[in-house]
């Protein structure tokens, strides 16, 4: 019966992870790197369609970012929705090609990357340990409506604890190397 539990937790704190990693991937460093732009989201055929269905993206340069639209008719499309991001860059269009320079990192803008992926890192600890919580509550529960016994409940919170503390660890890991990235580019 626990099984189901531990598995639900698993599952979130996974997903917790990927969503950090996700977030990790779109904070700049001084090298170009797609996944800067890959959640942009573009007005393309009347939606809100991300950048990596409307066109290739790839760094044929560490600071440079080219973006191929696979219908030339969505070039200006993407091109505004860069603009009007928070991403700071300035596109140059072609008429086939919209290509990013990368500026290097100022120290001012270095340190705010890195305070933001301490904000990221947080952020997935907390939900880290809403999952805990959540799992916990679902432990007593069970064992109070006499689904399982005491001992189940009891290693089932000894397992979600060591889940969480495989999946801390993962996230420290994960905030720390984007933040060498950062400071090292």
């Amino acid at each position: 019966m626990t099984d189901d539990i531990l598995l639900d937790v698993e599952e979130r704190m996974e997903k917790a992870v990927a969503r950090l990693k996700s977030n990790l991937a779109g904070i700049r460093t001084g090298r170009a790197n797609p996944g800067l732009v890959d959640s942009l989201k573009v007005d393309a055929y009347g939606s809100q369609c991300p950048l990596k269905q409307l066109a290739s993206v790839g760094c044929p340069e560490p600071t440079q970012i080219v973006i191929r639209p696979y219908d030339p008719s969505t070039l200006k499309d993407i091109a505004k929705a860069i603009i009007n991001s928070d991403l700071g860059f300035a596109p140059q269009d072609d008429g086939k090609v919209i290509r990013l320079n990368i500026p290097p990192l100022s120290q001012e803008t270095r340190r705010k990357l890195v305070s933001r992926i301490g904000e990221l890192e947080e952020e997935a600890k907390v939900s880290l340990r809403n999952i805990r919580r959540d799992g916990i509550k679902a432990c007593d529960k069970g064992e109070k409506e006499k689904l399982y016994s005491e001992d189940d409940r009891d290693s089932a919170k000894e397992e979600i604890e060591t889940l969480i503390k495989k999946f801390t660890k993962e996230i420290e890991t994960m905030a720390e190397a984007r933040e060498k990235d950062v400071l090292e580019s």
